[in-house]
């Protein structure tokens, strides 16, 4: 009987913390594939996704993107990343699938923005979102699209989430079957519904700035938080 109860509580308070991962082991890039397509036709290309005292770094250029081997449907990512020097542009990509669709550099995909004072933007990449005032936030629907000189950015619901530069922020990314729900330090900054991917890869960019990445943790979700 008490072997039977300990088994129980091992399972209880053990299963939780096994639910979680860390998609980073904090001392290489193992997990991830890298895809620069200045590395194409000269391979002694700086690699702009390097692992510096502990920490994932994008160095921002050339550009390109850091993308898992693995396909994630049904999840919560944890990020927390800081600009390292002159804040700037970067992004953390979802449902990543058909390589350099767009522009021969962005992968198929709903990127969620990390560009500085844009924290929680939708761009579309050949996929597509609907979210609340969609007119408000995305212009004239006239004018929407998926990809070229298309309206694919959403704006986020506050532009002031984001912590002084130099200060770590923590932006969690919810992707529950077609929704996606995003906070930015704690605070909801967009959702949106009817994302035409459910799943695929997960992808971070090299576009422009360096930014440091301390944490890139995934669990599975069967609901949205509210």
């Amino acid at each position: 009987m008490k072997l039977y109860t300990a088994l129980i509580l091992f399972i209880t308070f053990s299963t939780p913390l096994l639910a979680q991962k860390s998609l980073f082991n904090g001392k290489d890039l193992k997990g991830w594939h890298v895809d620069v397509p200045a590395m194409d036709q000269k391979p002694d290309t700086i690699n702009p996704f390097i692992v510096r005292n502990g920490m994932l770094v994008s160095l921002g250029t050339p550009g390109g993107h850091l993308i898992t081997d693995k396909i994630y449907k049904n999840y919560q990512l944890t990020v927390q990343y800081r600009f390292a020097g002159k804040p700037g542009n970067c992004g953390v990509l979802v449902h990543a699938s058909t390589p350099r669709a767009l522009y021969g550099m962005f992968p198929k995909s709903l990127e969620v923005q990390m560009q500085h004072k844009d924290a929680g933007d939708f761009w579309c990449i050949e996929e597509d979102i609907t979210v609340p005032d969609m007119v408000t936030r995305r212009g004239p629907k006239e004018n929407w699209g998926v990809n070229g000189n298309k309206l694919r950015r959403i704006k986020n619901l506050t532009d002031d989430s984001e912590k002084p530069v130099g200060e770590w922020n923590t932006m969690v990314i919810q992707c529950l079957n077609n929704d996606i729900k995003v906070w930015v330090n704690g605070t909801l900054v967009n959702y949106g519904t009817n994302c035409t991917a459910s799943s695929g890869q997960i992808a971070l960019q090299a576009e422009g700035s360096e930014v440091e990445f301390k944490q890139l943790d995934i669990k599975p979700i069967k609901e949205l938080s509210k």
